[in-house]
């Protein structure tokens, strides 16, 4: 009989404890359930910007068109060119920046035609000109072998810039061989107010070792070709005349013709509508 009870006690304590423990363990897993988990800090809205919806349409039109005139051009069974054409001369930089001096009023003019042309660029406040950002018609391509990050509109101006050098510049004084190249950038190189080109995606630097900015910041006027006497500004550069003059037919500016002498420079200064023939 006291086996009996002691069998039965035993299987109760044993019962019990069972009990307690799994009450432990259901209040553990409660607590754990209850305790919030610390959630990822959430990522800040991105800024919407505000681009006029009226702009924003005309934007897309005249985009869509431009993109099956250039598929038609560039699908043709012949080369069909481009048209030459000059810069603007209000586009120059010569025309907005005098003795050193920004001339607010007419670098303000430049600005907002590079805007409504070609986009906006964030940070500078030009939205209200602008259908679209630059960086939403950006285009990759190669330009003498080199892969190059361009505005769209450009693509045909550079090809036929690059189907002239290949036909026109076969003499030994004509050739030139680039070995870099860079196109768009998003962080402004100049200063005192200025914006480059660079930043529209309209500008394109040859070989930047090669063919200094003698008139730039330190150390750029310590290149060879900067302090060499030269009789013209075809001697502070490695690219040949005949590169020069290709990207010029076609409403390129050389900067080396400007105070600064960038020699490696060109930007597009003419009609983007008036490329394609």
């Amino acid at each position: 009989m006291s086996h009996r009870l002691l069998r039965i006690a035993s299987i109760l304590a044993v019962s019990l404890l069972s009990i307690a423990v799994f009450g432990t363990l259901a209040r553990a897993a409660d607590d754990d359930a209850e305790t919030p988990v610390e959630a990822p800090a959430a990522k800040p809205p991105r800024a919407k910007t505000k681009v006029d919806s009226a702009r924003r349409e005309k934007w897309k039109k005249e985009r869509a068109a431009f993109k099956k005139k250039l598929k038609a051009w560039k699908g043709a069974k012949k080369y069909r060119g481009c048209r030459y054409q000059s810069p603007k001369s209000f586009l120059v930089r010569s025309s907005f920046v005098k003795n050193d001096q920004l001339r607010p009023k007419a670098h303000q003019r430049a600005v907002k035609y590079r805007a409504e042309t070609y986009g906006y660029i964030p940070g500078f406040h030009l939205e209200k000109y602008a259908g679209a950002a630059v960086t939403e018609q950006v285009t990759s391509m190669r330009f003498m072998g080199l892969p190059i990050q361009i505005h769209e509109k450009l693509e045909p101006a550079l090809i036929c810039v690059e189907h002239r050098i290949k036909q026109n510049c076969k003499d030994d004084d004509e050739k030139y061989t680039a070995k870099g190249i860079g196109g768009l950038r998003v962080s402004n190189t100049y200063r005192g107010g200025e914006i480059s080109n660079h930043l529209f995606g309209i500008a394109i630097d040859i070989d930047t070792g090669r063919n200094p900015c003698c008139g730039c910041v330190d150390p750029w006027p310590d290149h060879p070709l900067c302090k060499k006497k030269a009789k013209s500004i075809y001697e502070r550069t490695s690219l040949t005349r005949c590169w020069i003059d290709s990207f010029e037919k076609y409403g390129f500016y050389w900067l080396g013709r400007d105070t600064l002498m960038d020699t490696m420079h060109f930007e597009f200064l003419g009609d983007p509508d008036r490329i394609l023939p």
